[in-house]
């Protein structure tokens, strides 16, 4: 099978986990057909490898652990390893080398729940200088995706790659863990994003029969705060707001269906036809019948 390259070139790739910095050094990938000879890292470095297929054997410490497709293994400081392939089927790896840097602590109290759950990646990563178990967490697809933003580099490639290389590093640390649950609270959304999401809602739904009242009631606030947040949020007053969603809407059966425009009128919340169809021709700059007529003619 042929797995996908990966080229990171010199891209400077720095991830914070907390207190503490992830610094790529280098990424790789590549069939073994001849052994890795024993070597160790430096004392902040670790090497990330990801056996996808292929078999062999890691020697470690002195022990010897045997390695199969879907192999997940994790090199730290001082670690003396080598890796021996199998000459009737090699393996196939990708590897990525790291620094973790801890940088000045900052006590929990002082900490986000986010924060304190990067640290605690942080901390995991370089308080773990030997693990080997097999993948649960299909880290392939992984390095799947970092080969094909690195290979097309499309904008924003440099932002992608460092999440996915972020995600790895998460999926490691699951591993090492057996997927323990996230200590970390979802923020839920301010009172301010509940309103807008309110407000977008009244006007797409209840335009019919809204009323600044009604609105400011379902908000919570007064009337006069209401209009301020209209204002403010989309540039116009709570009857502006409400005519242009009774236009589109009008709009849109003007175009999908043959209901007469007094009735469409009438469905979108105009008690007066000449005042609908003042407001139509004002927006639009043509009748309800012209703006009809001239979206039949596009669409046959």
């Amino acid at each position: 099978m042929k797995y996908p390259s990966i080229h990171l070139d010199n891209m400077n790739v720095k991830i914070s986990f907390g207190n503490y910095t992830l610094h790529v050094l280098y990424v790789c990938c590549g069939y073994f057909f001849n052994p890795m000879h024993m070597h160790s890292h430096s004392n902040k470095s670790y090497e990330l490898h990801l056996i996808p297929s292929g078999y062999g054997t890691l020697i470690a410490n002195g022990h010897a652990y045997p390695i199969s497709p879907g192999t997940l293994f994790m090199t730290g400081p001082g670690v003396a390893h080598e890796q021996l392939a199998s000459s009737d089927d090699p393996m196939f790896e990708y590897c990525i080398c790291f620094e973790v840097v801890p940088g000045a602590a900052r006590a929990y109290s002082g900490q986000t729940d986010d924060e304190q759950e990067l640290d605690a990646i942080g901390k995991l990563l370089s308080g773990t200088s030997f693990w080997i178990g097999q993948d649960t967490q299909n880290m392939l697809s992984a390095f799947e995706q970092l080969s094909d933003e690195t290979s097309n580099r499309f904008i924003g490639y440099s932002i992608v790659v460092k999440n996915i290389i972020e995600q790895i590093v998460i999926k490691l640390v699951r591993n090492y863990t057996n997927n323990r649950p996230s200590m970390s609270k979802i923020r839920g959304k301010t009172l301010d994003d509940n309103r807008l999401v309110l407000i977008d809602q009244s006007f797409l739904y209840n335009y019919r029969s809204i009323t600044l009242q009604m609105l400011a009631d379902l908000l919570g606030l007064s009337k006069r705060q209401t209009e301020r947040t209209l204002k403010n949020e989309y540039g116009l007053t709570f009857t502006q707001k409400r005519t242009e969603a009774r236009l589109h809407a009008a709009a849109h059966l003007l175009k999908t269906t043959s209901m007469p425009v007094n009735d469409i009128a009438k469905s979108v919340g105009y008690s007066a036809f000449e005042h609908f169809c003042q407001s139509f021709k004002k927006r639009y700059r043509v009748s309800a019948g012209a703006y009809r007529m001239s979206h039949r003619s596009d669409n046959e």
